[in-house]
């Protein structure tokens, strides 16, 4: 026997975005008839489309905002350094990207900067562009078309990781986000002012890998919306801590436990899907607007 329910997977959403598109409706299967009687859910995580472009650059633009929050709230600042991106979605050849020495926890939808291809703004704008920023990811737009957003910052435990120039290994579920979907870039080659520098990172990440980590440097993640990069990058972040730890731990004798292939193959197929991603990032969306009142939407 078998019962259909029909739901979607955001009917709570707290969005202020105009025009936002709701999700068409899912069906999620309950099936009493398998081996063990245990009722089988599927199908609980959509990401939201839009018929309107223009919706949809106000809609990602507040999320990737709400980033931003999210990631001071973390402590993953540096003083200048760090930044997001965001493919247009009017215009997939230009992307935007933060204000260059705006702290994270000030920035609103209303100061990101529409760049081209060249860095030059598209829109009037008092502020500044981060010229190590716009070479990382231009290189990396034009080299992945199917990145629509990219996450680089300092955060602490991704430098302290990437000091080894080594991939975290599968030490828990969580580190199971990244089993086959991580590179290491090598060779660090100085604050990234040369297109050469960015286009080298972009090599490293390769033609689907999600996430890198940049040896010296730090940590860079990239999905289909700014959502799954910024659940992503938290994510690595967690996972280079927890490598950290058990390094630490093993020096003094104890014996880490690393997940099986199989295993970690099967979790990262099963959690490690852009919609599962995007979900993660949903309850930090969600709580930073709550917490601020909703004022990086402007």
């Amino acid at each position: 026997m078998s019962i259909t329910l029909t739901t979607t997977a955001f009917d709570t959403l707290q969005d202020s975005s105009k025009g936002l598109a709701q999700p068409t409706p899912e069906e999620a299967t309950f099936d009493s008839d398998s081996e063990d009687g245990i009722e089988i859910i599927d199908n609980l995580w959509t990401i939201p489309t839009f018929e309107d472009k223009y919706a949809e650059r106000q809609w990602a633009k507040e999320h990737m905002a709400g980033a931003f929050r999210v990631f001071a709230k973390l402590g993953y600042t540096d003083g200048a350094g760090g930044h997001i991106s965001l493919r247009d979605p009017v215009r997939p050849d230009c992307f935007w990207i933060n204000p260059y020495s705006v702290h994270f926890g000030l920035v609103k939808a209303s100061d990101l900067i529409l760049v081209n291809e060249r860095g030059k703004p598209l829109m009037p704008t008092k502020f500044k562009v981060n010229k190590a920023g716009f070479m990382i990811h231009a290189a990396l737009h034009k080299a992945r078309p199917d990145v629509n957003a990219a996450c680089h910052t300092h955060s602490p435990y991704g430098r302290a990781w990437s000091a080894f120039g080594k991939p975290i290994e599968m030490l828990n579920q969580d580190c199971c986000f990244f089993y086959n979907d991580l590179s290491v870039y090598e060779g660090f080659g100085g604050v990234v002012f040369g297109k050469e520098e960015g286009e080298n990172i972009a090599k490293a990440l390769g033609p689907r890998k999600k996430s890198v980590i940049l040896q010296n440097h730090g940590l860079l993640t990239c999905g289909g919306t700014v959502d799954e990069a910024a659940a992503l990058f938290h994510a690595l972040e967690q996972a280079c801590q927890a490598q950290l730890l058990a390094e630490a731990a093993a020096a003094n004798g104890c014996q880490k436990k690393i997940i099986g292939e199989a295993e970690a193959a099967f979790t990262k197929e099963k959690s490690g899907t852009a919609e599962v991603l995007f979900t993660q990032f949903k309850p930090e969306y969600e709580m930073i607007l709550k917490e601020t009142g909703g004022d990086f939407l402007e």
